[in-house]
């Protein structure tokens, strides 16, 4: 029988090994204010993601970005996606198309006009036939005027194409004039894939609610468990697996972040929820064998117990997991570039929620035994392990 307790050690540095970069590189995020380390989206930072492919398909990324710069876009990053969309990504972009003020005089000029009529007939004399001539010019721009509020409607509907607008370039706005410049610089843009902009408070918003989600998620299991398990170290131990699945999948998106450019997204919290929730899973299942091996065998070394537990549960474990991770692969070679970081968030967080369950979880609850054991006594000394067959 394989002894994984006896060899809790070697599994506890391996998990050091994967965390501690992860860590170094988490915390070089605040360090280097966002120039190394983790990668956040505009769904945190806020600003504004444009995806567009030019009709003159030699246009690099490079190229892009250094037009951006000299129009005054300092901070655009601009890369080429799988499908040979050039993405651009700016920071404080106002994509609001506000109506012109032009009807607002033209309607000023037409009183005026009436005015001028109405100061005519006051004189009889000469000033009579003076006064017609103008009373005639006012009612040529009165019909202009009335007409002129007719192009009001053709532009607010133009602010509907901002949000996420399919295939219509922007034409007016400060999106409009980085739009033209780029054609003028670079050809036309043959089409328009993905336009989208959020502001800084939703952002705020939505970091604000990741950690509070997170942190009620992991008081809520902690509180359950301990209830469920009557034991506070069972409750414990698995927050500790579940603090060490957080660092292992936020600590490689700050590593990809850094060497790659991979960034964090709206749904990175919902793959972080999904996968405290896939671990917490994986750790109830050998829990409850442990507690259930505990009283069948109750004259038993707590170390031999729990290492039985984790072999009964073992394939049980490996299987449930390795079919997850299968469709994840799937999903991530052949799905959508939208769902890439999603999916790649949730196939780190499987295999290190199995390996924390198994490997992390059910042996710190022996070495917290044993201590507590020690501590009270009841241990006389750590001596060789039976093995059992």
């Amino acid at each position: 029988m394989f002894d994984i307790i006896g060899k809790k050690r070697w599994f506890f540095l391996v998990s050091l090994l994967v965390t501690i970069p992860g860590l170094i590189f988490i915390l070089l995020t605040p360090i280097t204010n966002g120039a190394e380390g983790l990668k956040f989206s505009i769904d945190y930072t806020g600003g504004t993601e444009w995806s567009i492919r030019f009709k003159d398909e030699t246009v690099t990324a490079e190229q892009l970005r250094a037009e951006l710069v000299a129009l005054g876009q300092d901070d655009a990053t601009v890369t080429r996606t799988g499908q040979g969309l050039l993405d651009i990504r700016m920071s404080k972009l106002d994509l609001r198309e506000v109506p012109t003020p032009a009807p607002t005089p033209a309607p000023s000029g037409s009183p005026g006009a009436s005015s001028g009529a109405t100061s005519s007939p006051g004189p009889s004399g000469s000033p009579a036939p003076s006064a017609a001539p103008t009373a005639t010019p006012a009612p040529t721009p009165s019909p202009t005027a009335a007409p002129s509020p007719t192009p009001v409607p053709t532009v607010v509907p133009g602010p509907t194409q901002f949000p996420g607008s399919a295939n219509t370039v922007p034409t007016q706005g400060e999106i409009g004039q980085i739009a033209f410049a780029l054609q003028a610089k670079f050809g036309p843009i043959q089409e328009q894939a993905k336009l989208s902009s959020i502001g800084a408070v939703v952002s705020a918003d939505l970091i604000n609610q990741a950690v509070l989600l997170i942190l009620v998620g992991s008081l809520g299991i902690l509180g359950w468990i301990t209830l469920r398990f009557r034991d506070v170290k069972f409750g414990v131990t698995a927050l500790v697996a579940l603090l060490h699945d957080v660092i292992v999948v936020v600590g490689i998106f700050a590593i990809l972040g850094t060497l790659f450019g991979v960034k964090i997204d709206g749904l990175f919290v919902t793959a972080m929820l999904t996968v405290i929730g896939f671990s917490v899973h994986d750790t109830i299942v050998v829990f409850d064998r442990i507690r259930e091996n505990r009283a069948r065998h109750a004259g038993e070394p707590f170390s031999e117990i729990v290492n039985h537990s984790i072999l009964q549960t073992f394939g049980r474990s490996i299987t449930t997991s390795f079919t997850v991770v299968l469709t994840l692969t799937t999903l991530l070679l052949f799905g959508g570039s939208a769902t890439q970081e999603f999916v790649l968030a949730l196939l780190i967080g499987i295999i290190s929620g199995t390996y924390s369950s198994i490997f992390n979880a059910a042996p710190l609850l022996v070495v917290w035994q044993d201590w507590e054991d020690r501590r009270r006594g009841r241990l006389a000394r750590p001596g060789p392990r039976r093995a059992t067959a």
